[in-house]
Parts: C-alpha cells; structure tokens; sequence
C-alpha cells in the first residue's frame, strides 16, 4: 500500500443493549456501560473511531450506592453567572433527576472530546423498567 491509498475497515452495525439498574452498584454498571459505548467489546476495537453500540438503562430510579456517598458526594453545576455555583448531594439529585447521576457516571468514564460526547448520545436512561425501543430488539448487557 502507497501513501496514496488509504485503509479504512468496514463498520460494524451497531446492536442495542439494555440493562437493569435496579440493586446495581453506580459506579460498576457506569464502568460496563462506558466499556460498550466506547467499541470495547468488539475485536475491531480503534481508539480514535466510534465504533460502539446503543445502552438502554432501565429503573435508574433504584440505584445503589456504597458508603456515605449519599450525603458526602457533591455535584456542582454552574450558570455561568459570578456566584452563581450551586451544590447537591447525590441523595438530592437521585430524588430529583435520577439519570442524570447515571449520564454524570457514564460520562466521566468516556473521552473527553468530541468523539465522547457523541458516545453520550447513544446512552439512553429511563426510570421505570419500559423503554420505547423494543422495535431495536436489545439484547441485554454482555
């Protein structure tokens, strides 16, 4: 092969996956997760090419954590304004909003460029255990 000819490897259908979360550790099922957004699991597995699958993450409302994390993990978002940096506590936040603990978890665990925001999109959280996406045929979580 010349400088002029370029390798590219044929891309993969992307399959869907679905996962319960219910009695689930966070960060442990963060870590599977991520693994499968990224291509891991699959032997044609490139750093820099988006090669990963869809998640669905189903009862993210039943969640555990270990510790005292429920009252000593803090999450910080800012309005962009002077002084306008407000904290929560985890148990907080899983009352109010709990797939954003799991998109949070998720997303700290891929890149941090473009290439992971785009495997951020793939990740789908629901709180109850139905899910739109039955026409996909997920498969559950390897």
């Amino acid at each position: 092969m010349n400088k002029t000819q370029v390798h590219y490897t044929k891309p993969e259908e992307r399959r869907w996956y679905v996962v319960s979360a219910t009695d689930a550790t966070l960060g442990r099922i963060a870590a599977r997760i991520a693994h499968v957004l990224r291509g891991k699991h699959k032997a044609s597995f490139s750093p820099h090419i988006d090669g990963g699958d869809f998640v669905i993450v189903t009862d993210v409302d039943r969640i555990r954590v270990t510790g005292n994390k429920l009252r000593q993990k803090l999450y910080y978002r800012h309005s962009g304004h002077p002084g306008h940096l407000k904290s929560e506590e985890l148990r907080h936040l899983l009352d109010r909003r709990p797939g954003e603990v799991m998109m949070r978890a998720v997303r700290g665990m891929l890149p941090h460029n473009r290439l992971g925001a785009r495997m951020l999109k793939r990740l789908r959280v629901y709180t109850g255990a139905a899910h739109p996406h039955e026409a996909q045929q997920p498969l559950p979580l390897p």
